[in-house]
């Protein structure tokens, strides 16, 4: 049973652009349904050790800690639950077009085959629904 999901979607924006948003974890309520809030646990700048209080319709509230950050390209956040862990990577890329923007979710552990059991179908509906929303947002085709 897969444990690993990801959707890869292609955004007709600059890098930066997409970026500049997707980074803004604390905004992400604003332009995704996938989100309810964001509570960031910590002040300064968002970058690796950076934790937030995440919660997202009928799943679980969850802490995440940035364990990677590759500066206008890429972010990688982890949340940990009993016998669990779950990896979230989020990475922007330039291509012939624009950009593409490819987000994916790993659970780890002994748990993480139940929840990725689970909530199979809505883990991948949500990315996808993040990578649509994101292009939305960013593009201006989603009221700000």
């Amino acid at each position: 049973m897969p444990r690993f999901f990801e959707t890869s979607h292609h955004i007709d924006a600059p890098v930066e652009a997409v970026w500049a948003v997707l980074f803004d974890v604390a905004r992400w309520p604003d332009w995704t349904p996938t989100i309810d809030s964001v509570e960031r646990l910590d002040d300064g700048p968002f970058g690796v050790g950076s934790r937030a209080r995440v919660r997202q319709p009928k799943l679980p509230r969850a802490e995440w800690e940035v364990t990677e950050v590759v500066d206008g390209r890429s972010f990688t956040w982890e949340a940990t639950g009993p016998g669990m862990r779950t990896i979230a990577r989020h990475e922007v890329v330039p291509d012939a077009d624009g950009c593409r923007v490819t987000l994916s979710i790993e659970q780890t552990g002994p748990m993480g085959a139940v929840a990725a059991l689970v909530w199979r179908r809505l883990t991948q509906r949500y990315i996808e629904l993040e990578a649509e929303s994101l292009d939305k947002r960013v593009t201006g085709t989603l009221a700000p």
